[in-house]
């Protein structure tokens, strides 16, 4: 019985690496406090999410997630949470259509975590309840966009 080495030589394969995460921007709003404060409050909560990626050089990415949650009250903004979650990753030897994958929901998926404890810590030091963000499938969101994508250049051609 014969073994089959599926194992691709060093250098040869595709590269990934995670050179840096940081926040790259931040803000917290209360505009209604203190009133909001002497209320009992049962925000709504809405929640945006955007990705972007900067290509910086070849073979080098910046990817952002951007997160804004915003919780109201009757009408009233208890308050608005927006954190910019960046990452510079290195992706070498990928196809175009793995590529985009890799920035358009691995990074994202990467970045999560540090943008939802930023967003938790945000809300819990301006005085409200903790707030933890559910998990986001990055895969499902880059894979509409990319069949949203392409339906509007089916639609355009």
């Amino acid at each position: 019985m014969t073994e089959e080495n599926n194992q691709v030589p060093a250098g040869e394969g595709p590269e990934f690496s995670i050179l840096r995460v940081y926040l790259k921007d931040v803000s917290f709003e209360t505009p209604n406090s203190p009133a909001i404060f002497t209320m009992d409050v049962r925000p709504e909560i809405n929640i945006q999410l955007n990705t972007s990626v900067n290509e910086l050089e070849e073979n080098l990415y910046e990817t952002v997630l951007s997160i804004t949650v915003t919780a109201t009250h009757q009408e009233k903004t208890a308050f608005l949470a927006e954190v910019h979650q960046a990452g510079i990753f290195m992706l070498k030897g990928f196809d175009s259509e793995q590529k985009g994958n890799m920035l358009g929901a691995y990074c994202p998926n990467t970045l999560f975590p540090y943008a939802r404890e930023a967003i938790s810590e945000l809300v819990t030091k301006g005085g409200f309840h903790p707030l933890l963000l559910s998990p986001i499938n990055f895969d499902v969101l880059h894979a509409e966009k990319v069949a949203q994508a392409a339906a509007q250049a089916e639609t355009a051609g």
